[in-house]
Formats: structure tokens, sequence, C-alpha cells
């Protein structure tokens, strides 16, 4: 039956062109966005997951700022705990050097001062973003003798979400503590520093090696020191400590480079598993840019085919009127 009221040609033409059409819109966004799931509307699931993990990624890059400031810290420690050591050797000669009888103490002295001074210096300078880890006050407000570095971002099964640390202690590792004599800190004993002056027997923490003279590498003097059997004993004294001193030190920048070396691998895990992120949600989201530029010209073929399939159908009515000639 021909109609002139109901183009049933027409009608089938026009739905096939405007299902053309939305294919062809949707791979040309794809092909302009890169996305074949660029909101939810194209595929609720793909889009969910995509966007909680790549707000997650965005967190990850927080975590690697923080181990960044973190590894910063460590270094800054790390290079003043190195200073500090060969400044206490350097002390060691001085004092093996003044064992020698006859040799004047007090010039020996003096460099022995110019050098302590410069430990203070070292441990005073070793700071890093207001933070300095080899020059603490055991007794300020707030004072923790851990430090916590931010270190993961990790979302559960459930949904749930934490933040893992990795936990540097200071409390071996610094050199001067403000606190004089608490009942903890320090590397030796008590609460002190390695090479505080405020050291005392009230505390336990006499030189390093424990014997009966009270001094640090910071503060002792041998310039009133005679070759006498006793004051020999007193500078033996403080070679013994000096050394003990420079095994503590030692002990503290090795802990100092075991951190830094597990920050490192902490930071070059976080980089692979953005990475790895990225990889996952590009899967479920992003185009396949030679399939879409194939699909669309196929798409753009169907279209101009689909144009002149209507074309045709709406020029059949026109065909009714050679009837009334």
């Amino acid at each position: 039956m021909t109609s002139i009221n109901t183009n049933i040609a027409a009608m089938t033409a026009l739905k096939s062109l405007q299902m053309t059409n939305a294919s062809l819109e949707k791979t040309q966004n794809a092909i302009s966005t890169g996305y074949s799931v660029s909101n939810s509307k194209d595929n609720a699931a793909y889009w969910s997951i995509a966007t909680t993990m790549r707000s997650d990624n965005k967190a990850l890059g927080t975590v690697q700022d923080a181990l960044g400031l973190g590894a910063a810290k460590l270094d800054t420690a790390y290079t003043g705990m190195n200073a500090a050591i060969d400044v206490v050797d350097e002390i060691k000669t001085k004092l093996v050097a003044a064992r020698e009888p006859g040799v004047d103490r007090t010039k020996v002295q003096s460099e022995i001062t110019e050098l302590q001074n410069q430990l203070t210096s070292i441990a005073t300078s070793a700071s890093f973003s207001g933070e300095n880890w080899l020059n603490q006050d055991s007794g300020a407000t707030g004072y923790t003798a851990t430090k916590s570095i931010v270190a993961s971002f990790t979302r559960a099964s459930d949904g749930s979400v934490s933040v893992g640390t990795i936990s540097v202690s200071i409390q071996s590792s610094k050199l001067f503590d403000a606190k004089a004599n608490a009942a903890t800190g320090g590397i030796a004993t008590g609460g002190v520093g390695i090479l505080d002056a405020n050291r005392s027997t009230t505390d336990g923490s006499v030189n390093a090696d424990q014997t009966a003279a009270t001094f640090t590498v910071a503060s002792l003097s041998i310039s009133s020191l005679t070759d006498s059997t006793a004051d020999l004993a007193t500078l033996d004294a403080y070679i013994k400590g000096a050394d003990a001193a420079l095994k503590e030190m030692t002990t503290a920048a090795s802990n100092l480079g075991s951190a830094q070396k597990r920050v490192e691998l902490q930071s070059t895990f976080v980089g692979n598993l953005m990475d790895a992120i990225d990889r996952g949600v590009g899967q479920l989201v992003d185009a396949d840019m030679s399939e879409e530029s194939t699909k669309l010209q196929a798409l753009q073929t169907q279209q101009q085919l689909g144009i002149q399939a209507l074309s045709i159908a709406n020029s059949s009515s026109q065909n009714v009127l050679s009837l009334f000639r």
C-alpha cells in the first residue's frame, strides 16, 4: 500500500540515520577525549572504579612527596653525623698527639676547642624544614624520640582507607640534648646526646667508656694536664672516650643510612604502584585509538549512505503525483 500520510521507508531510513549519528557522536567523543568511558553513563561500574583509583593515585602522589621530605630530613641528619664523625676523629688524633710527653697541651687544646665549636655548629645547622634530629630538647612540650614519615596510602576491600608510616628513632642519633640529666634519652645512657657536656655521674652517663673521669668529647680540656701519672691516665681516658663516641656515632650514622635506604625503596615502590594503577585505569576507560579511528571511517560512510537512503525514501512520495497526470 502506498500512503502519503505514513512513509514507512522514510521512517526506517530516519531511524537508521539517527542510530548512526549517535554512534558517530560517541566515537568522535572517544577520539577527542581519549576515553571510551568518559562519564558514568558510558559505563557506571568502570567509571566508578576509575574515579576512585584516580583519587587514590593523587593521594599516593602526596605520599611520594612526604617520602621525599622524609628522605631530605634523613639526608640532612646523616650529612651532619658524617661531618661530626670527621671532627671527632680529628679530636681523637689531637688527643693521641697530646699523649707524647713534653707536648704543649695548651696549644693542642686551642685546636681541640675550635673542633669542639665546630661540633656544636654542625649539630645546630643540621636542620631541614624546622626539624633538627641531631640537636634536640627532650624536655620540650610535645617532644617525641620517634619521627614518623608518611609512607603509604591503602584502600582495603571494604573501601576503608589507611595511611602507613615509617618510624625513625632519633633517640640514638642525637648529638646534643638541651635537657640535662633526664631519665631517658641519649645514645649512651641518660637524657643527653652523645657529645653533651652536661653528662654527669648522677644519671650514669659519664664519658662513653664509663671510666671515672666525667667528660665528653665536646667538653674535655687538656690545657692543665701535665706529664704526671694521674694526668696521663686522664688523657688515656679522654682518648678512650673519644673512640667510644666515634663508635656510637658510627652506629648512629649506620642506622640513619638504613632508614634512608628504606625510604628510598618505599619511594620507588610508590612510584611503580602509581604507574601500575594508571595502567589499570587505562585498561578500563581509555579508548583504543586504532579501533576508534577505523570505526569513525565506517560510521561516516554509514552516515552518508543513510542520508542517501532517506533522500530516496522521501522522493518516493513525489512519485504519487505522476498517477494524477
